[in-house]
């Protein structure tokens, strides 16, 4: 019984949280739209520029408060950015961004990010590792 118990709410965490990826891009969607309100817009900028970021308010290695943000700050902000826009548009958007997720993703694009960021390391590697004088 205890079993079925954690099998269904597993099953809506990761209902919500699918849905949450799915507003997150669709507030990517809104800020990008010249038919977003102003401050519609700067609300959905920010809450999916800090949900997309790997920089977190409070580090995640931080215990309890480490993901505090991922559960209480991402969802305030996506229900701000969500109340701010109109209703209609939020549809139209939520619809496009479901579309994008089905997308599969690029593993080309995945390669060129990874060598991006293996060439800066590199490159900051050689420039400040210590030169010694011959």
């Amino acid at each position: 019984m205890a079993a079925s118990g954690m099998t269904g709410l597993w099953n809506r965490l990761r209902s919500w949280t699918r849905l949450m990826k799915r507003d997150v891009v669709a507030l990517w969607l809104a800020a990008r739209d010249p038919r977003t309100p102003i401050i519609a817009k700067a609300v959905a900028a920010a809450v999916a520029a800090y949900a997309f970021s790997p920089i977190d308010l409070i580090p995640d290695f931080v215990p309890v408060l480490g993901y505090l943000d991922d559960v209480v700050i991402v969802p305030l902000g996506i229900m701000l950015a969500i109340w701010l826009i109109p209703p209609d548009l939020m549809a139209e958007f939520r619809e496009a961004a479901a579309q994008r997720l089905e997308r599969p993703s690029s593993l080309t694009g995945l390669a060129f990010i990874l060598s991006l960021w293996l060439a800066t390391a590199i490159l900051l590697l050689w420039w400040l590792w210590p030169r010694t004088a011959l």
